[in-house]
């Protein structure tokens, strides 16, 4: 029984700790990353990495949304987008959910949250019903999610976060019904990136701005 109850490693399997020193090593690349759609991203979606979101997203792995919020977090700061009034995520569809039991985005999320020192909040609603963006094809995934926004977020700076980035469709997708809420700012994060959803390395020199600002 003991053995059963035993924590062991999202990345590596190796018995001890959520995210073992190694795969916390490996974890730790170039960073930030830009998607073509403009989307920060922590990480590639490759090696231990991709070991390690998917231990959460498929294996119930959830201590590993603090350790994969912390790398968020670190991109946020490196980029200076730190300041923001509140921190939503991109929901999972409802039979995601309900056979997970819960959100990834919204685990990761919370953590992002507390760590910044701002509230988390649902801001969100899909209008797709069920379908998800996994096993689409990418024209499918082009197409994007469609979202409606709840109360209150006009005048806010927003700060959206997921957990795998490709076409960046559903986190653009999320902040443009955000900013045609009214939120005054919307800037979009991701723990990690598809191979080819990394558009670019951006250099210190070369920061753009990751914040959509209508008060631009």
């Amino acid at each position: 029984d003991l053995m059963m109850l035993q924590t062991r490693c999202a990345g590596c399997d190796a018995p001890g700790v959520a995210v073992c020193t190694t795969c916390r090593f490996a974890l730790l690349g170039p960073r930030p990353r830009t998607t073509a759609g403009g989307v920060n991203a922590s990480v590639a979606f490759t090696g231990r990495a991709r070991d390690v979101v998917l231990g959460l997203k498929y294996r119930n792995r959830r201590q590993v949304a603090r350790h994969l919020a912390g790398l968020v977090v670190n991109t946020i700061v490196a980029n200076g987008d730190a300041e923001v009034d509140v921190v939503t995520w991109a929901p999972t569809s409802a039979a995601r959910r309900r056979t997970r039991g819960f959100d990834q985005g919204e685990l990761i999320a919370g953590y992002v949250a507390r760590q910044l020192g701002v509230p988390s909040r649902r801001l969100l609603e899909r209008t797709d019903g069920d379908h998800t963006q996994t096993g689409r094809s990418r024209r499918e995934r082009l197409a994007g999610v469609h979202f409606r926004v709840r109360p209150g977020v006009e005048g806010r700076r927003v700060l959206v976060v997921d957990d795998v980035v490709t076409t960046g469709a559903t986190l653009r997708s999320a902040r443009a019904a955000l900013l045609g809420a009214g939120a005054r700012a919307v800037a979009l994060y991701a723990v990690a990136a598809t191979p080819s959803g990394v558009a670019s390395m951006r250099r210190p020199t070369e920061r753009r701005p990751a914040i959509a600002d209508t008060a631009a």
